[in-house]
């Protein structure tokens, strides 16, 4: 051990802002470096597909904390500052100018990356994908001129995008491999009720296709070419198929990696001196007795924390019901629970989808997998609760708003 011990965060992202921050809440009074590839200090993404790419907020409200806030706390924030390799044995990290930092414990928040196209024409100008608060300017710029707009992915990124679009006054046509958006996020139920959500808002969704190439015209973007030789204009080309994780730092180093770097419920790696958080951690869940690596706003929230306080050695375990939320036109969701696509029985709705307020719940061997609230916000906790018990419940009270979901909880056990 140091004198003066030292913890190093590499991943100046959410996960690894709401770490610093509660190592020094655990009472840790050591040195805390948080090293970040970015010119801007840490902030929160869910903005950049929502409120700050539809102007509906100003940048401040984008950042985790006020610009004081890592000096007040004698929070070491490096900047434009990439980690290249770790050196486990030396416990030493080393930057891209070849500064090595020492460290007792060391947390990986280095987060994902959009995968790109590799079809022709994917460096044309006007090919934009959505990740870094840049991005987001730049797709805010574009939108601000474009007439027509291509969004290639019906994932959660690209109808965001198409919202963000057509509150714009841009004309949106979405390309989508599946038969449907979300499809093996949501199912077909759900899958179909985002379909004529965007429908409804004037979105031309083009599904069943495949991506040719990019078209375009003095090394601009112009449109999209499909594989059965149809073109869609398009002003600018919004691209959202996905993204990977950064595990590159963690595999050279020698780190357990699987579609992630691999840490139990602790957010302890293979190596017990490294810790995982956020979208790059494929993180072991008590609840669901697998690992499930979630890319979204909660996972980094909540684990970074967690990751810092068994750093600090107070063990603590991170067994939180996944959770994420979207916001498109005038229909807010939040999701709660993990069902795999096609691995539960149906899917039970309470209240009326055509009124626009309802929940829908994944049920699985009569009991509840996942759930989704739409536009209704005060069944947080009953839902978490419901999703965690495990219980069998009767599928007609579960449908019936007039039972509280309270009451089916321990209410129906399986013989």
């Amino acid at each position: 051990m140091t004198e003066r011990e030292s913890l190093v965060i590499v991943g100046a992202g959410l996960a690894g802002a709401k770490a610093a921050e509660a190592l020094r809440e655990e009472g840790f009074d050591g040195r805390v470096v948080l090293l970040g590839e970015e010119n801007q200090r840490p902030y929160d993404r869910p903005p950049l597909s929502k409120d700050y790419l539809q102007d509906k907020s100003e940048k401040e409200k984008i950042y985790v904390h006020p610009e004081g806030f890592y000096a007040e706390h004698d929070i070491e924030l490096r900047l434009e500052t990439r980690v290249t390799t770790i050196d486990r044995a030396a416990h030493q990290v080393t930057t891209q100018d070849g500064v090595k930092l020492g460290y007792d414990k060391l947390l990986l928040t280095t987060g994902s990356s959009p995968r790109h196209l590799t079809v022709p024409g994917n460096d044309l100008d006007g090919v934009l994908y959505l990740r870094r608060v840049g991005d987001c300017e730049a797709i805010k710029a574009a939108f601000a001129t474009a007439k027509r707009a291509a969004i290639i992915g019906a994932g959660w990124i690209g109808l965001e995008t198409a919202a963000a679009a057509r509150a714009a006054g841009v004309q949106v046509t979405v390309l989508e491999a599946a038969n449907l958006p979300l499809l093996r996020v949501l199912g077909p139920e759900l899958a179909e009720i985002y379909a004529a959500l965007h429908d409804r808002h004037g979105v031309e969704l083009r599904t069943g296709v495949q991506v040719a190439g990019i078209v375009g015209v003095d090394g601009q973007a112009t449109g999209v070419r499909l594989a059965d030789d149809s073109r869609i204009d398009a002003d600018v080309v919004v691209v959202g198929i996905g993204i990977t994780p950064n595990t590159e730092l963690g595999e050279a180093a020698g780190l357990g990696v699987d579609n992630g770097i691999l840490v139990d419920e602790h957010m302890r790696t293979s190596d017990t001196d490294v810790f995982a958080a956020g979208d790059v951690a494929n993180t072991y869940y008590p609840s669901l007795g697998h690992n499930l690596r979630l890319e979204h706003w909660s996972a980094a929230l909540n684990q970074g924390p967690v990751a810092a306080a068994n750093m600090v050695g107070r063990a603590t375990a991170y067994d939180r019901v996944p959770y994420f939320f979207s916001d498109q036109y005038d229909m807010g969701m939040e999701y709660r629970g993990y069902v795999e696509a096609g691995r539960y029985d149906q899917v039970v709705f309470r209240g009326e989808v055509s009124g626009g307020e309802y929940i829908a719940f994944w049920v699985g061997q009569r009991r509840v997998l996942a759930a989704m609230n739409v536009n209704v916000w005060d069944q947080s906790d009953a839902i978490n609760a419901l999703v965690r018990s495990h219980d069998t419940v009767d599928i007609d009270r579960l449908a019936d708003p007039a039972v509280a979901l309270e009451d089916l909880i321990g209410a129906h056990h399986s013989e």
